[in-house]
């Protein structure tokens, strides 16, 4: 079995469908706010950044950008560190869970807590990518 593991691990196409998988929710979310501009320039507004076109849009190239350095093993380490930040910065602003009362409370604290695991994968592909 431990040869079997090593040896899809090794395939350049395992690495590729890895760094996909851990982006998904970043540029799954970047495309479908450039489907729907309005809608993510109201998420914006939502959560009280202004102006909030322009926050829509610096989430959109952030989301784009990183999610495609790591895909593409180019500048990683940049990529990982801009949607580690960016998952880190959405916690206080749209994940308060402390603000909140039960059973929100319990369900954004469930979501911040998957944040952390998200940056932690990000950290790691940071650490393991090709230099």
């Amino acid at each position: 079995m431990n040869s079997f593991v090593t040896s899809l691990t090794a395939k350049p196409l395992f690495g590729y469908i890895a760094r996909i998988l851990l982006t998904y929710m970043f540029w799954a979310s970047g495309i479908a706010k450039i489907v729907d501009f309005p809608a993510a320039v109201g998420e914006m507004t939502h959560f009280g950044l202004n102006p909030p076109a322009a926050f829509a849009i610096a989430t959109i190239v952030v989301q784009l950008a990183g999610s495609a350095l790591i895909i593409l093993d180019r500048y990683t380490w940049l990529g990982a560190g801009a949607l580690g930040v960016f998952t880190a910065l959405t916690i206080p602003v749209a994940h308060s869970f402390w603000t909140m009362d039960d059973p929100f409370r319990t369900i954004e604290f469930h979501v911040v807590m998957e944040h952390l695991t998200v940056i932690g994968g990000l950290m790691v592909v940071a650490w393991k990518s090709a230099r």
